[in-house]
């Protein structure tokens, strides 16, 4: 694919690349901007709040530029999630005319349609803005690389904490399939980044392996010292090992306080907590909300050991999120950790 655009439309990233998911309700500015003077990629987290969302942007604008109004004919370092679901077009479209976001991460519509809407919106609104567009399938990305011609593809894999589609691979047969697709339909200009599972330097190398051109981490950056998480969830993450036995792909995580507002192709990774437990032995969803609700009104959230109840979202490689750290020591020691994997990999090779 194209591995050069990264640092070209990036001109600040260091190899590996190093991308922050934008982690709705957890990637906020601090993070983003701590990703991005690491030398990687920070996005800040979509939020169907646009008041909100507009005092993010402000917030980030200032930690990286001093000012919260971006200069003109200037683009903001700093990427911007969207979950199409869940956010008015016209109102990002907004915003991102207005802060000239480095790069949009497009992900969950209702259907694929959306993707074309929503891309055409943002290159009129903000020509130097680089469309992402994150899917999990082989013939999704395909469909999407035809009808969208994004800058960035994200292949997630089904290993990936939060939300994802439903049906999905790991990136280990996702990634490669995908590019032979792409390759032999000529739509090679564009680059790829995996997402799903990866939290350390031996997961960045195979992902590279692989075919991707950088990598993204979600459930690494929970114990970063910038993430906006509260004390008892990040507790959670910390104490977590075996994510492929301890987390779990479940629509209940998305109905625990409510109906499922989510397209309905997906679901979400989350730990396995007392409310799953309930949902498989039967529990009605009346009590388990009941139960959840209850949780939620103490100082703990629901996070809690003790009183587990709300959904902890988390990939399977949440074993590797073992102590807190900043942002850019969490990225220097990956990079590290994927050199040595590499070079070990070529000395196996002889």
């Amino acid at each position: 694919m194209s591995p050069q655009r990264l640092s070209q439309d990036y001109p600040w990233v260091s190899s590996p690349v190093i991308v922050s998911a934008p982690m709705s309700g957890f990637a906020g500015p601090a993070l983003a901007h701590a990703v991005f003077k690491a030398g990687g990629i920070g996005f800040l987290g979509g939020l169907p709040d646009i008041k909100a969302l507009r005092t993010a942007l402000q917030d980030v604008t200032e930690l990286v530029t001093g000012n919260r109004l971006l200069q003109p004919e200037t683009t903001l370092p700093i990427g911007l999630g969207v979950l199409l679901f869940a956010q008015k077009l016209d109102e990002v479209v907004a915003l991102i005319a207005e802060f000239r976001p480095v790069a949009v991460w497009l992900f969950a519509a209702h259907e694929s349609a959306d993707f074309g809407r929503w891309t055409e919106a943002i290159r009129k609104a903000s020509e130097r803005t680089k469309i992402w567009i994150q899917f999990g399938s082989v013939t999704g990305a395909v469909n999407l690389a035809q009808s969208c011609k994004p800058d960035v593809l994200v292949l997630q894999g089904a290993d990936a904490g939060g939300h994802g589609g439903e049906k999905g691979a790991g990136i280990i047969s996702l990634i490669p399939e995908t590019l032979y697709a792409l390759q032999s339909l000529e739509l090679d200009d564009m680059s790829i980044v995996a997402a799903g599972g990866i939290a350390d330097g031996a997961s960045v190398a195979a992902a590279l392996a692989l075919g991707a051109d950088g990598v993204v981490m979600g459930t690494r950056f929970l114990v970063a010292e910038e993430t906006v998480v509260h004390p008892a969830y990040q507790a959670a993450i910390l104490e977590t090992e075996d994510g492929g036995q301890t987390t779990t792909r479940a629509k209940l995580f998305d109905e625990l306080a409510g109906p499922n507002i989510w397209p309905k192709d997906f679901d979400g990774r989350a730990l396995i907590a007392q409310s799953y437990h309930d949902h498989i032995q039967g529990i009605s969803i009346d009590e388990i909300r009941k139960s959840h609700a209850e949780a939620k009104q103490t100082p703990h959230l629901g996070f809690d050991q003790e009183n587990r109840r709300a959904a902890i979202w988390a990939g399977t490689g949440v074993g590797f999120a073992r102590k807190k750290a900043p942002a850019s020591e969490i990225i220097a020691e990956v990079r590290q950790a994927a050199r040595i994997a590499l070079e070990r990999a070529i000395t196996v090779l002889g």
